[in-house]
């Protein structure tokens, strides 16, 4: 790994990675992060990260529920994100699907939150012990797959759970893992 990758990957990490996210649009933007991973680096997707906020409104859920053949056909020719034909519709779909949970939960939050009752699931990992998937990431791949949302695998579901806080699985040599037992 390059200083650089190095560096890219330790920004996320330290700022970013395992941090509880609340937002709808930030939670969306997360799962579109994680769905486009699927197959590629994740150094791939750190540096179009710009591009894929920019390319998908902010991932604003409900203009991305809007999105229309035309903008199928600009999202494949931008080269600020992955060009996959099949995820880029996902990304619309899921939005149309996001917008139904928020219409009966109130919020895409409080929806995907309850998969760990609200609260984080607060692992002591030690190396080569974090698994790909769980029970909770099972359900949530099921259950968001009968909701209609695309690409939502319990390896991709495990990885968004972790992206967004709703599981830490710091391992206990890590700084953040002993920043969070201090403040408990």
């Amino acid at each position: 790994m390059t200083g650089e990758q190095k560096a890219l990957h330790k920004a996320y990490h330290d700022k970013h990675y395992g941090f509880p996210i609340h937002d709808d649009n930030e939670l969306f933007g997360r799962l579109i992060m994680e769905i486009n991973q699927a197959g590629l680096s994740w150094e791939i997707i750190l540096k179009k990260e710009a591009g894929f906020r920019k390319a998908y409104h902010n991932f604003q859920i409900k203009k991305i529920a809007a999105y229309t053949e035309s903008d199928r056909k600009r999202l494949l020719n931008d080269a600020g994100i992955i060009r996959n034909r099949l995820k880029i519709t996902s990304v619309r779909d899921n939005a149309r699907a996001a917008l139904d949970v928020i219409d009966e939960h109130g919020s895409l939050d409080k929806y995907l939150w309850s998969f760990v009752d609200g609260k984080p699931i607060r692992n002591a990992r030690r190396g080569g012990d974090v698994p790909a998937t769980t029970p909770v990431s099972d359900r949530m791949s099921k259950t968001l797959g009968k909701r209609g949302f695309r690409f939502v695998g319990s390896t991709i579901c495990y990885a968004f759970m972790q992206a967004t806080g709703m599981v830490d699985d710091h391992l206990v040599t890590c700084f953040r893992y002993n920043a969070r037992k201090k403040a408990q």
